[in-house]
């Protein structure tokens, strides 16, 4: 995306991304958003050539270690993931009973005002700060991996990793989760 400095050269290798809200907005705390993300994440598996080998969906920010399969184009795949479910969670906004939705639809519009390409509302941040994980060095992916599935227990949501459902720590640790992952061990 245009002003990340980090950006995704080789298409088909592994990338710890986060996606961030714009101002840091805590959108994921109802469910309909979270249900948002994770449906288009399952859609983008089945039908873009997107795997997901960890992942984790915080109140602001999503965390996640993503590869493109041959023929695809991980850029491409993350632009349109992005691309709807920032129209999507905003229409949520816009529909569903929301205690904060005129303070939420005010950041989102303000964001797009200050960024020319943005004719409504800007939901996500411009920046991926994607980090290429190259398959011959598991040690950082396993540092990434081990990073994004602490992220809930870092900030008190959880005791362990496993217990919370929108994280392939649980995938890891042997019980279902919520998006078909590749596991990386």
């Amino acid at each position: 995306m245009s002003g990340d400095r980090y950006l995704i050269s080789q298409q088909n290798d592994p990338y710890f991304v986060t996606f961030t809200v714009v101002d840091w907005v805590d959108v994921f705390t109802r469910l309909v958003y979270k249900q948002i993300i994770t449906n288009n994440l399952t859609f983008c598996i089945e039908n873009k050539g997107l795997e997901v080998w960890a992942w984790c969906l915080m109140s602001n920010h999503l965390h996640a270690v993503l590869r493109a399969k041959e023929g695809q184009e991980l850029s491409g795949i993350i632009r349109d993931y992005k691309k709807f479910t920032s129209k999507a969670i905003v229409e949520a906004i816009q529909t569903e009973p929301e205690s904060r939705r005129e303070w939420m639809l005010h950041r989102f519009e303000h964001a797009g005002k200050l960024d020319s390409r943005i004719t409504h509302n800007k939901f996500w941040d411009e920046s991926n700060h994607a980090i290429h994980l190259n398959p011959h060095y598991p040690a950082l992916s396993k540092q990434k991996i081990s990073y994004i599935h602490d992220n809930p227990v870092r900030a008190g949501i959880v005791e362990n990793s496993e217990d919370y459902l929108y994280s392939s720590a649980r995938d890891y640790s042997g019980k279902n989760g919520l998006i078909k992952v590749n596991m990386w061990i």
